[in-house]
């Protein structure tokens, strides 16, 4: 027994260890030094208590190849693979990620930039915006204009299209000009001179003249004209001509039919006033109803249209319509532009009143002409012996 309980230092059996001094790159050195012998102790089976002299690691270290245990060549390429797949899929993922974060920003600065051009073109007026669109076309044409000037391939078809313009205008002029008279031309005479009531018998000059006030048509009438066709194209150089055949020979105030003839169309190159060569161009706008007048000795006489129609150039005998009353008939070549057909517009005397008019003159009219009359040849058939 103890005497009191004052404690009984504990001493160690195998003394009292004082630790070498070391700084702190030789305690690395030592603890590396010791984990080393304790792995190749548990590789060659030993307690890691076993301190035998020569490790496993030291007589693989101190190959002069370094050559690893099998099991630790396994154990340090397992490793190696999951390092390699583990930086790989991590790499890929980094490069997927920046890739994505660059098409945000790519499609960022593309909303950006439509919504500036958006915000700019805003305020844009109708006027900017054509004139814009105006000057695009002017700079595309100027381009193109220069290309082609540059080449010089376009000569000849510009030449081929001045030759085919040429030989058209020569050809078929007539009915170009004949559709810009009847069709854009207002009238070569003021209307306001050419309104007359239809109802008053006035007094007029001497001069024989054909008025129509609907188509603005005031022109003289050659009453001495033949009914053969040279006779008649002399004729209506300087106005329309009276076409006389027999059983269609009346003048105005006499009963039966007074044929007058003008042309719808003409050859510009052809002899004759230029205000005559379209002077009827209009005349298929005339309608039932509408009215036109003669002046014949000094007497105006008015007609008022009972019918229209549309015959060949040889269909002669329609203008007999009879003596019974007093008629006049306006004669013209339709469609425009040529002579295929004649157009016929019928006219019964209103005023003076057809009571008053004298007997139709029997065989004063020679019967020469087998066709109503036409227009000028063109330059081409002339040249080439058209008739």
């Amino acid at each position: 027994m103890r005497p009191d309980n004052t404690p009984v230092p504990r001493q160690n059996p195998r003394g009292q260890i004082t630790p070498p001094s070391r700084d702190h790159a030789a305690s690395h050195d030592a603890v590396a030094q010791l984990t080393r012998e304790q792995i190749d102790r548990i590789y060659e089976g030993q307690s890691p208590e076993d301190t035998s002299p020569k490790s496993a690691y030291q007589r693989t270290h101190s190959d002069s190849h370094h050559e690893l245990p099998p099991e630790w060549q396994q154990y340090h390429s397992s490793w190696q693979q999951y390092y390699q797949k583990y930086y790989e899929k991590y790499y890929v993922s980094e490069a997927q990620r920046a890739h994505d974060t660059y098409k945000k920003h790519v499609a960022a600065l593309a909303n950006q930039a439509n919504e500036t051009a958006h915000d700019a073109d805003e305020p844009i007026s109708r006027d900017e915006a054509l004139y814009d669109l105006r000057s695009q076309l002017v700079e595309k044409v100027k381009t193109s204009a220069n290309t082609v000037r540059k080449s010089r391939h376009f000569i000849p078809i510009l030449s081929g299209l001045a030759v085919v313009f040429i030989f058209a205008f020569i050809q078929y002029n007539s009915a170009i000009f004949a559709y810009a008279k009847a069709y854009v031309s207002p009238g070569s005479i003021d209307p306001q001179n050419i309104i007359v009531d239809p109802n008053l018998s006035l007094a007029v000059s001497k001069d024989p003249r054909l008025i129509i006030p609907k188509i603005n048509v005031d022109v003289k009438v050659d009453y001495n004209a033949k009914n053969d066709s040279a006779s008649q194209l002399k004729a209506m150089e300087t106005g329309v001509a009276y076409f006389g055949i027999p059983g269609a020979d009346s003048k105005p105030g006499q009963n039966g039919n007074t044929p007058i003839a003008g042309h719808s169309s003409n050859d510009a190159l052809a002899p004759g006033d230029a205000a005559v060569k379209f002077i009827f161009a209009r005349l298929e706008q005339l309608n039932i109803g509408d009215t036109f007048y003669l002046n014949y000795k000094g007497t105006r006489y008015t007609y008022s249209i009972t019918k229209k129609l549309v015959v060949q150039p040889t269909q002669v005998t329609k203008l007999q319509i009879g003596d019974a009353k007093p008629y006049a008939t306006l004669i013209t070549c339709t469609p425009l532009g040529t002579a295929d057909k004649r157009l016929l517009i019928f006219g019964e005397q209103i005023s003076p009143s057809p009571a008053k008019a004298t007997k139709a003159p029997t065989g004063n009219a020679s019967s020469d002409s087998a066709e109503l009359a036409g227009k000028s040849p063109t330059l081409f058939e002339r040249l080439f012996g058209a008739q």
